[in-house]
């Protein structure tokens, strides 16, 4: 009887897990832009997260962790898959990346509410004031310690792979909030959905150089953005 219960308890684990996903986003509010980082649903994006990973079977090969800065900072990235952002937060999670996103993504059942509730951002990129209203809200959030910021200079997925124009503006937030950049690139993303579910995909994220504040408080945000160009461009390269 010992051994069917202890059965039965390892079996409900899943199902518990599963409810949780489930009813716990239906208490975040829609309407609402949150300030305030929630653990709870923090842990629930990484946990899920880690478990996607194993089944999907994405193996990650990290390079530069050790450049990772103490303290909040802008993470800028090349963006060529949807499953950009799951693994970058993952990779960073002790980090609380909060990444400024599309509208679009809010929508996503159960997981557009989990982000929102960890201060993930959606972003109107057809109004400059709201994109400006944006871009202040997440280096307040930075300001106050809250979270780090995501954020992908190309504005949206490159489907060829190649780097798409930047867009300054988003340098704007490390400028503000008074924090370091942190220049990354992914390679390997955009093949998870073509060797998924059988077949192991690798994915490298190189974490290649940090700008700090006194080097890049005094530059144009035209000038941080082509020398972040040039540095994604040289790793992509190889």
């Amino acid at each position: 009887m010992i051994a069917v219960g202890i059965i039965c308890g390892i079996l409900s684990i899943p199902v518990l897990y599963t409810l949780l996903l489930m009813i716990s986003p239906l208490f975040v509010n829609t309407k609402k832009e949150y300030s305030k980082n929630s653990r709870y649903f923090r842990w629930l994006l990484n946990s899920s997260t880690g478990i996607m990973r194993i089944i999907l079977r994405i193996r990650l090969k990290i390079t530069g962790k050790e450049k990772i800065p103490k303290g909040r900072f802008l993470l800028v990235s090349n963006h060529r898959s949807n499953f950009d952002p799951l693994l970058t937060w993952y990779v960073f999670r002790k980090q609380d990346i909060a990444f400024i996103s599309k509208k679009e993504n809010f929508k996503i059942p159960f997981f557009g509410r989990i982000i929102r509730r960890c201060c993930f951002m959606s972003i109107d990129r057809e109004n400059a004031r709201n994109a400006a209203a944006t871009i202040n809200h997440a280096a307040d959030l930075l300001k106050n310690d809250e979270v780090s910021i995501g954020v992908y200079p190309e504005g949206t997925r490159s489907k060829q792979c190649v780097l798409l124009p930047f867009r300054p503006g988003v340098f704007k937030i490390a400028q503000k909030a008074c924090v370091p950049i942190v220049v990354m690139t992914l390679k390997g993303t955009e093949n998870i959905h073509k060797n998924r579910p059988f077949r192991k995909t690798v994915v490298h994220v190189d974490i290649l150089k940090v700008i700090m504040p006194d080097q890049h408080l005094k530059e144009k945000t035209a000038a941080i953005s082509d020398e972040v160009r040039k540095c994604m461009e040289k790793n992509l390269e190889q």
